[in-house]
């Protein structure tokens, strides 16, 4: 299974990112893994917008549903029949968001082993296809500042800050429900709002700062194409 994984994700995306290391020279390292994470997740854009305007179909049925529940709490099966029908009538597959996120899924995990896993400096050639060269050398200076090669308390910083501001927007756009569960919810929101930035500067500070530059890259797209779907598909406030 792992064969095939790196024959059909892993190794691509390294060769595409040796690729564009090779072909734009005048760049270092560090730019080169925030203009290919850019590029691969505009690519996967289209999903990653079918995934979010599922999400708010689902989060928009919320209330009918739970009517539907309260109507048959005593008929699982007419719970069930009722259930379905109320989707078909609605137009919306309950299983599409959660299809295209797995479909997402093991191109993301291939982007991070790319880059937590790269060897930067050293290039794999092993792994190269025959038309990519490799390069003569690789510029690990960030910006003629940081060496990616290391690590770096400065991306760690800024990995948490925008950690946080990504789970803000995220979070946000939630429903939080009502009652014991809605308190529960909420917590585990403020939980994840403050503690799991934290975390991510911590971790973020122990491993190579390549991936650091991958995990900001991914983090400043990811709260643009949040605030570009709550512009677009519904207006809510955002909360950071």
């Amino acid at each position: 299974m792992a064969n095939i994984f790196n024959f059909l994700i892993s190794t691509p995306l390294y060769n595409g990112f040796i690729l564009l290391i090779k072909n734009l020279p005048f760049f270092d390292a560090g730019v080169i893994i925030i203009i290919f994470t850019i590029v691969v997740k505009v690519i996967m854009l289209p999903l990653s917008l079918k995934a979010s305007r599922s999400q708010l179909e689902m989060k928009s049925t919320e209330k009918d549903l739970a009517l539907i529940k309260e109507q048959y709490k005593d008929n699982k099966e007419e719970h069930s029949r009722k259930t379905m029908e109320y989707y078909k009538e609605k137009g919306i597959n309950p299983f599409s968001g959660f299809l295209v996120l797995l479909i997402q899924l093991p191109i993301l995990i291939g982007l991070y082993r790319v880059f937590i896993k790269s060897g930067l400096p050293v290039i794999n050639t092993a792994l190269l296809y025959r038309f990519v060269m490799a390069p003569t050398s690789v510029n690990m200076l960030f910006l003629n500042l940081i060496n990616i090669s290391q690590k770096s308390l400065i991306l760690a910083i800024v990995a948490g800050i925008t950690t946080y501001f990504q789970v803000s927007l995220a979070s946000g756009a939630q429903s939080q429900g009502t009652g014991t569960q809605g308190d529960v919810a909420k917590m585990m929101q403020v939980q994840m709002k403050y503690f799991f930035p934290i975390l991510m500067t911590f971790i973020a500070y122990s491993i190579s700062s390549a991936v650091v530059l991958y995990l900001i890259t991914s983090n400043l797209f990811a709260i643009g194409q949040e605030i570009y779907i709550k512009k677009k598909y519904h207006k809510t406030t955002l909360v950071v």
